[in-house]
């Protein structure tokens, strides 16, 4: 008889989620099957970062793609409710009519929009801020409006605000309060957030109270709003959508119908471990009031369901309260809140810096002693955050003037460090001892590879910073100086490296040693200086003159080395585009040098196996029939995907296909630090998966929507907007100043996405860089990569033309043309492929040699 219980998680949200992830890592499910039911018909996704969903679509923001757990053990069922639950049958009922019997409950409900009872919100085009449903009717109800309304200003309202801004209707803010994010900032911070969003074409209320919602000013009665009436205003305001997002409300009916304990003002009463009255019931997330207090923010919803899991385990967990500090970007403008904002604490000072120019204000709460921080706002620049909170949490000594703290360019903050306790990542509850330690023991060496083992920095990133900095503060600590110098033969990085043979007019290696190096150079520096005289003088990769002899191995032989000594053959298909007869000939020659062919993902075709002397005979074919290398054995463009586009998907608003040849032809042989890759999808359903390329396009019906910094491989990017709506031109010319500013400046082997996120400002400072030309360099990268699409040349058919090249693809220098005996092949499915390790080897005398049979 099975001893396994049954474990029932209510609720797919956030933290719900976060609930069955804890459980699967810390081995809950060895004891019990666990069972979600999600009231959506999607699986839990961010909703931190729901505005988002407009830009990069709803399959961007699910925390679990596929909607199944790697443990069998956690299923997830959609479209399905809790909407009863018999405590003494230990049963819940279902939407769909059925009940399920349960070992232990978890409520995880979360927290329902409240909607205050305004008349007229029961109108059409009245919507709340809540769902992936909510943004969809709210995006289809912008294509007609002209105007719309929010209606309430704090953190989720102005979220709905830049969301409807973003769909271009003219949008209002309307708050009760007289100030907006009442609970987070001051009036003085408000008013500084408030000419923030005015500037960017909002019209903020504040202090006024909304007395109906109407639908018949213009003497349409269709149900649909017309505009909102304010208390002891005459005039009302035009408006076609309302929005309503003026607070939360618990979702706890389903424990008050059951007879579990709540609080006074809503929510589900929980002891320390998550504990209801019953307890073979927990609750967690905003459904939950621990002490009686609701929690609004995800964060410490995070810690709930870690502590219920180890209340499952037996484990001695407890919530004992939670950070409600706030930091996040509202319509690119920083806002802060952190302690005792408001100075509450007796006896308590306040510094308080403001600059009404340039938009920022800055306030300290400190003790009276002058000791302790206590508490502070930051509105404009939000910079010094990620020092500031810690210093309240762990109560660190003030310095001696304290002011330093949030006067301009001050030195203070970054000499103040943190001690091991101070919680970094708020949203993971992730400490810096933490942190620390996973970089000493598993020698982390960049930021991606501390999110990927602390899980800090995955939520809202605002911490990013801080672990760049812990990063540097650890390796610097353990006399692992972080010493920029690309080898111990150049003492600069990539960049200066870029400058220096940009600024000297040096063309060759010799040259850059004589100039800025010592010794004869190394593995790491010869392919990298390859790599940017390749940039800079778009040479051929063999010439001897320049770069020869300076590349990885790949370079060396204009192919693949594979596992057996054999290469591969990758011609360029432009966009994946290609012609029956192109078809054919590559057939052709697969055939004649009995060659392994396969279809990539990239929309090319590989062939495998050809040995070194094979390969300019090979290649002649080709070249004769219009292929060009494919760059496959590159740091430089590989491919641009493209969908069918427009031309032959009904679904198509642009035309992929020749957009993707148009770039692939442009960028094609630019050498950079890492491989590029593209995509180009001709409709939001992205058939290319253009958000996995260093720079995705994806068709919009207005232009072209511009992404950058995705990757695969082992440590998978999502490619984030760069730009939206852009016309072909406008296009080109963002890909031709981003592409040629990573070139510059990005270290080596260092891909798009990793370069963005360690980037100061990150994506802000890209797109300050590449779409409003902040350093006045927009023209000079558009020269350079003009001077790279002029100067290209096919590089397979330059060597073909020259003996010398030519004559380097032999196995043995002094028997040119004979193969090297030790590769050797058997067959699987037709086709060639290596032998392995244990299988009898086919020497040479039965290798087909010479020329192609």
């Amino acid at each position: 008889m099975s001893t396994r219980k049954t474990l029932v998680v209510a609720g797919h949200g956030m933290v719900g989620h976060r609930f069955v992830d804890a459980a699967i890592e810390r081995g809950l499910t060895e004891q019990y099957d666990i069972v979600v039911y999600g009231e959506e018909p999607r699986e839990a996704y961010d909703r931190v970062a729901l505005t988002s969903y407009y830009e990069v679509g709803a399959d961007a923001l699910s925390f679990l793609p596929g909607g199944t757990y790697e443990d069998p053990r956690a299923t997830v069922v959609l479209n399905t409710q809790v909407t009863a639950i018999d405590r003494a049958a230990k049963t819940v009922a279902l939407s769909d009519g059925t009940t399920k019997a349960y070992d232990v409950l978890v409520l995880a409900t979360g927290a329902a929009p409240f909607v205050p009872p305004v008349p007229g919100k029961d109108l059409k085009n009245v919507f709340v801020y809540r769902t992936i449903e909510d943004l969809q009717a709210i995006e289809e109800a912008a294509k007609t409006a002209k105007a719309g309304v929010v209606i309430g200003g704090g953190l989720l309202g102005l979220e709905a605000a830049n969301a409807l801004h973003k769909l271009d209707v003219e949008t209002h803010v309307v708050e009760l309060a007289p100030r907006l994010m009442a609970v987070q900032v001051d009036d003085a911070g408000g008013a500084t957030l408030k000419r923030h969003i005015e500037k960017l074409g909002l019209t903020v209320h504040t202090g006024v109270m909304t007395e109906f919602i109407d639908a018949d000013q213009d003497g349409v009665e269709d149900g649909k709003v017309s505009g909102l009436k304010f208390k002891d205003v005459d005039e009302v305001l035009p408006a076609d959508i309302v929005i309503f997002s003026a607070g939360i409300r618990p979702r706890d009916q389903l424990a008050r119908d059951c007879g579990l304990e709540v609080a006074e003002r809503g929510g589900i009463l929980v002891s320390p471990n998550m504990q209801t009255s019953d307890e073979s019931i927990y609750a967690i997330g905003e459904c939950a009031a621990p002490g009686g207090r609701m929690y609004g923010l995800v964060a410490p919803g995070y810690t709930m369901a870690e502590v219920a899991v180890d209340a499952l385990l037996d484990g001695p967990g407890e919530f004992l309260g939670a950070d409600m500090s706030t930091k996040l970007k509202l319509m690119g403008v920083d806002v802060a809140s952190f302690g005792d904002a408001f100075a509450t604490t007796e006896g308590s000072l306040e510094l308080v810096y403001s600059d009404a120019v340039a938009g920022i204000y800055k306030k300290l709460v400190i003790s009276e002693d002058c000791t302790k921080l206590l508490g502070g706002i930051l509105v404009g620049d939000a910079s010094s955050y990620g020092i500031l909170r810690p210093m309240v949490s762990s109560g660190i000594a003030l310095p001696e003037n304290p002011e330093d703290l949030i006067l301009p360019a001050s030195r203070g903050t970054a000499q103040i460090g943190m001690p091991d306790e101070a919680q970094v990542c708020s949203c993971m509850n992730v400490t810096k001892g933490e942190i620390c330690t996973a970089i000493h023991e598993q020698e982390l060496t960049d930021v991606p590879s501390i999110k990927q083992c602390t899980k800090a920095g995955t939520v809202c990133g605002s911490c990013t910073n801080i672990l760049k900095n812990l990063l540097t503060e650890e390796m610097e600590k353990s006399g692992k100086a972080v010493d920029k110098s690309i080898c111990e033969h150049f003492a600069y990085s990539r960049q200066e490296l870029f400058d220096l043979i940009k600024i000297g007019e040096l063309k060759s290696f010799d040259a850059v040693v004589e100039a800025h190096g010592t010794g004869r150079g190394c593995d790491i520096c010869k392919p990298a200086i390859a790599s940017i005289l390749a940039s800079q003088f778009n040479g051929h990769v063999l010439d001897k003159a320049t770069v020869g002899a300076l590349q990885d191995t790949n370079d060396a032989y204009l192919a693949n080395l594979q596992k057996n000594g054999t290469y591969s053959v990758v011609p360029r298909i432009p966009g994946g585009e290609i012609t029956p007869e192109k078809l054919i000939v590559i057939g052709e020659v697969a055939r004649d040098f009995n060659l392994y062919t396969k279809i990539t993902g990239g929309q090319r075709i590989d062939m495998f196996g050809a040995r070194m002397e094979q390969l300019p005979e090979i290649w002649r074919r080709l070249v004769d029939a219009g292929f060009e290398s494919g760059h496959a054995y590159g740091k430089s463009l590989r491919t641009v995907k493209s969908c069918v586009g427009s031309e032959w998907c009904r679904y198509g608003v642009q035309e992929s296909v020749a957009m993707a040849i148009e770039l692939e032809l442009r960028y094609r042989g630019l050498r950079s630090p890492h491989k590029l890759k593209g995509g180009v999808s001709g409709c939001a359903r992205e058939c290319a998966e253009a958000r996995g390329k260093d720079f995705g396009v994806i068709a919009t019906e207005k232009g072209w929507n511009l992404y950058v910094g995705g990757n695969g491989g082992a440590v998978p990017a999502h490619a984030q907007l760069l730009a939206s709506d852009l016309s072909k031109e406008d296009l080109i010319k963002y890909l031709d100043r981003f592409l040629m500013y990573y070139v510059r400046t990005a270290d080596r082997l260092q891909r798009t996405s990793t370069w963005i996120e360690q980037l100061d400002g990150g994506l802000d400072r890209v797109k300050e860089i590449v779409v409003h030309d902040a350093l006045g360099l927009g023209e000079e990268l558009e020269r350079e990569m003009s001077r790279h699409v002029d100067s290209y040349f096919d590089e397979w058919k330059a060597t073909l033309e020259d003996p010398e090249k030519v004559a380097r693809f032999v196995s043995f220098i002094n028997a040119p043309g004979t193969p090297d005996p030790n590769i050797s092949f058997t067959e699987d499915r037709g086709q060639i492929r290596p032998v392995t390790f244990d299988e009898p080897v086919s020497l040479g005398s039965s290798i087909p040699v010479g020329a192609p049979q």
